[in-house]
């Protein structure tokens, strides 16, 4: 005889799940703002920014932005991991929890 599938128990666990994740996504979010320096501006002017690019139907702007976007994420990849090289942390393993971030 089959074993009884504990529904409440993994709809629970998926419910977890989910919330460790939005909460993962409002972190990285947060630190993306704070990567490009955007933590400066006040946040009407962020929100007004954010706005007008989530409204932007045109493909050529969008992909200007998507270009740029990843222009940056790879040049702050290369310094994060030239300086995680030189900068081991406490246990003498080098640091790559900032390259992967």
């Amino acid at each position: 005889m089959r074993k009884p599938r504990d529904i409440d128990a993994e709809l629970k666990a998926l419910a977890e799940k989910t919330k460790l994740l939005k909460e993962r996504r409002v972190q990285q979010l947060g630190e993306l703002v704070t990567a490009t320096g955007a933590d400066s501006i006040d946040a009407e002017t962020l929100a007004g920014a954010l706005l007008v690019t989530a409204e932007t139907t045109d493909p050529a702007r969008k992909e200007s932005w998507r270009k740029r976007g990843a222009a940056f994420f790879q040049s702050k990849g290369r310094k994060s991991s030239k300086t995680a090289q030189r900068q081991p942390d406490r246990t003498g393993a080098v640091n790559s929890s900032a390259a992967s971030a």
